[in-house]
């Protein structure tokens, strides 16, 4: 049977998983792409390169944001209705070290780091949590 999973196990589910999925919507085109993320219980924040995810949510900000787990039968899954906003400045610089400690990673000074201008040039954003539902199987 499928249960419903409460907002404090949908929490814990979006800060234990590594790679969500976005989907998004623009022009008659859906598109969904695994990213890796952070989460502070609000948003989920994202660095990555320009290309046709970041256009597509410019174009349109509302998107959905998923996690799932599976082990033996076993599932999770959380679903999170949001809306996407491109972050610039202290803001962007604030993801990125968000991020930075989720996984490790900063430069040779232990700052961040972010690729400013040009092809390859980061894209910092976050979905704003508008909605969230989880569910669960157990066996």
């Amino acid at each position: 049977m499928i249960a419903e999973l409460p907002r404090d196990e949908i929490d814990a589910l979006l800060h234990e998983q590594v790679v969500g999925r976005i989907g998004c919507h623009a022009d008659g085109l859906t598109y969904v792409v695994p990213v890796i993320y952070a989460y502070d219980g609000e948003a989920l924040y994202v660095a990555t390169v320009e290309g046709q995810k970041t256009r597509m949510m410019r174009r349109n900000p509302e998107v959905c944001f998923e996690v799932d787990e599976y082990e033996r039968g076993s599932w999770r899954s959380a679903i999170v209705q949001g809306v996407y906003e491109e972050l610039a400045g202290v803001d962007a610089d604030a993801a990125i070290e968000l991020l930075a400690e989720r996984f490790g990673r900063a430069g040779r000074d232990g700052a961040p780091r972010r690729r400013h201008g040009g092809e390859g040039s980061t894209v910092c954003f976050r979905i704003r949590v508008h909605e969230v539902t989880g569910r669960a199987v157990a066996r």
